[in-house]
C-alpha cells in the first residue's frame, strides 16, 4: 500500500510530544488522523512559565524522530552536554562525562520548540489538530469520544476505533479504562517538588557558565540543576522537600513550606547555592509568579482495550524526571507502535496488544531507574566512592567493551537495548563493581583478570 494510500481513521488525544509524533508515524503511513489538544496552540500563545521549558533528548529519542525523517531538522533545536559539571558549596566545579566517546552526550532542548517541529510537520502530513477542545467523555460501550470546542462553544464526536491517549499523566483515557474489570493504576506521588528559575545570557549575549554541560548542585538530600538554552540562558529547577524538617537531628533539611517569602528563597539561594544565587537576578520574581510543580510515577496495566484505544507517553508510564527519559520513553512508545503495526499487518487489536506487551516491562523498569537516579544526582556525584566505582566502570567498559557497558550507557546511548534490559544487566554490574571497590581508596593492584572472568560468566555479550 503506498504512503498516501487511506487506511482508515485515527483519533488522538493530546497534542504534546507523544501525541504529536505518533500522529505523524500514522499519517505518514496513509491513516487520516485527528488530533484533539485541550490547551491552545503553543506555536501562538506562550508556553506557561516554570513548567518544563526544556527537556534532555538522547539517543532512543533521536531514533524515533529519525523514523519520521526528523533528526536533522531537531538537531538545529539541540544544545550539546557532554556531562554532568558538579558545583560544591564553595563554588569548586567538576565535570564529570557523560560517557567516553564523543558521541556520548545528551541534548537540551525546548519543549516548545520540539513540540512546534512536530505539530507543523504533522500538519503537512495531513493531520488535523482542534485545539481547545478537551476530551470531556470517553464512551467505551458506544466506542465514541467527545470533546468540548471551546472556541465555538458546541459539541465535537470522534470514532474511538482506534484511538490513542497521549493525554498526560492526568489522562482521561487512562481513567476510562480504569472503570472496566481487570484494569488497574498506582500514582506514588513523590514527597519533593520543584520550581523552575532562570539564568539569563550575559550582557553581550553569550552563556554565564559552561554550556555544553548540565549543571548540578547536589546537597544530600536535594539539588539544583541547570539546562543550556539556544538563547545562552540556563533554565534552573530546584528540587526540594514539600515538607522541611529543621533541626540537628534532621540534618536541617529545608522544605518548599518554608520559603513561602521570595526574600526566605534567596537566603536559601545565597546560603546553599551562591555562586547560583548571584546569577539569577529575578529570583524573587520567578519564585512568587512560577508554579511549584509536583513530581510522580504512573503505573498501569493493561494499557490498551481491544481495537478502541491504546495509551502511550505520560498516560500510560509517567515518570519522574531525573533520568531525562520522559520524552525519549514517549518517543519510544511510538517507535514500537510504528512496529507492531507492521508485524500485525495494520491489525488494532493485535497491535495495541504487541505494543503492551512489549512497553510494559522497559516502562517499569526506567521508572524505577529514574527514582534511583535522583539519589546518584543529588547525594552519590559528590561521593568519592561513588566516583570510584564509576572509573572502574569506564574502564570495565575499556576491557569488556562487548559485555560491560555502564548502565547510564545502556539507558541514554544504546536504543538497541531495551530499559529492562539495561536495569537487569546494570543491577549485576553495580554487584561487580561494588565488591571490586569495597574498601579502596583507588584502582592500584585492581586484579582484572578474576574480574574478567566474573563478567565473562554473568554478562552475555552484547549485539551491535
Amino acid at each position: 500500500m503506498s504512503e498516501h494510500e487511506h487506511r482508515g481513521e485515527v483519533t488522538i488525544v493530546g497534542a504534546g510530544l507523544g501525541g504529536a509524533l505518533m500522529a505523524l508515524y500514522l499519517a505518514r503511513r496513509g491513516y487520516t488522523v485527528r488530533m484533539f489538544e485541550k490547551r491552545a496552540d503553543m506555536r501562538k500563545e506562550t508556553i506557561s512559565a516554570g513548567r518544563s521549558i526544556n527537556l534532555a533528548l538522547a539517543n532512543r529519542g533521536l531514533a524515533a524522530l529519525a523514523g519520521v525523517g526528523l533528526e536533522q531538522q531537531a538537531r538545529a533545536l539541540l544544545t550539546t552536554m557532554r556531562g554532568r559539571m558538579v558545583h560544591d558549596l564553595d563554588g569548586n566545579t567538576n565535570l564529570q562525562p557523560y560517557g567516553q566517546r564523543d558521541w556520548e552526550v545528551v541534548y537540551s532542548v525546548s519543549r516548545g520548540g520540539l513540540n512546534a517541529l512536530l505539530m507543523d510537520e504533522a500538519e503537512a502530513a495531513g493531520v488535523q489538530i482542534q485545539f481547545e477542545a478537551p476530551c470531556t467523555e470517553v464512551d467505551l460501550d458506544g466506542r465514541l469520544l467527545r470533546f468540548h470546542d471551546q472556541v465555538a462553544n458546541v459539541q465535537i464526536e470522534a470514532p474511538m476505533t482506534p484511538a490513542i491517549g497521549g493525554d498526560g499523566a492526568g489522562s482521561i483515557m487512562r481513567q476510562a479504562l480504569l472503570e472496566r474489570p481487570g484494569y488497574s493504576c498506582t500514582v506514588d506521588m513523590l514527597d519533593h517538588d520543584y520550581k523552575e528559575l532562570n539564568i539569563p545570557a550575559d550582557a553581550g549575549g553569550g552563556f554565564r557558565m559552561e554550556p555544553h554541560a548540565l549543571h548540578i548542585w547536589p546537597r544530600g538530600g536535594y539539588m539544583l540543576i541547570a539546562l543550556p538554552n539556544l538563547d545562552a540562558s540556563f533554565t534552573v529547577t530546584l528540587f526540594l522537600p514539600k515538607i522541611g524538617q529543621p533541626g540537628a537531628e534532621a540534618g536541617d533539611q529545608p522544605g518548599f513550606d518554608q520559603l513561602e517569602d521570595p526574600r526566605d528563597a534567596r537566603a536559601f539561594f545565597d546560603t546553599v547555592f551562591p555562586d547560583a544565587s548571584a546569577l539569577i537576578p529575578n529570583l524573587e520574581r520567578d519564585w512568587l509568579h512560577n508554579p511549584t510543580g509536583e513530581l510522580g510515577t504512573v503505573r498501569c496495566q493493561p494499557w490498551h482495550l481491544d481495537d478502541r484505544l491504546a495509551l502511550l507517553g505520560d498516560a500510560a508510564h509517567a515518570v519522574v524526571p531525573f533520568h531525562g527519559q520522559g520524552m525519549n520513553c514517549a518517543f519510544e512508545d511510538c517507535l514500537e507502535m510504528d512496529r507492531c503495526l507492521d508485524a500485525t499487518g495494520g491489525d488494532w487489536t493485535k497491535t495495541f496488544a504487541l505494543y503492551n506487551e512489549r512497553r510494559k516491562a522497559n516502562a517499569d523498569a526506567i521508572a524505577d531507574m529514574a527514582l534511583e537516579n535522583y539519589i546518584e544526582m543529588r547525594a552519590s556525584v559528590a561521593d568519592p566512592g561513588f566516583l570510584l566505582r564509576k572509573q572502574l566502570a569506564f574502564e570495565l567498559e575499556r576491557r569488556y567493551p562487548d559485555r560491560f557497558v555502564p548502565r547510564y550507557a545502556m539507558v541514554m546511548f544504546r536504543d538497541d537495548i531495551g530499559y529492562a534490559e539495561a536495569q537487569r544487566r546494570g543491577r549485576i554490574q553495580t554487584e561487580i563493581i561494588t565488591r571490586a571497590t569495597e574498601g579502596r581508596e583507588d584502582l592500584y593492584g585492581m586484579d582484572y583478570g578474576a574480574i574478567g572472568a566474573e563478567i565473562e560468566a554473568k554478562l552475555s555479550a552484547l549485539t551491535g
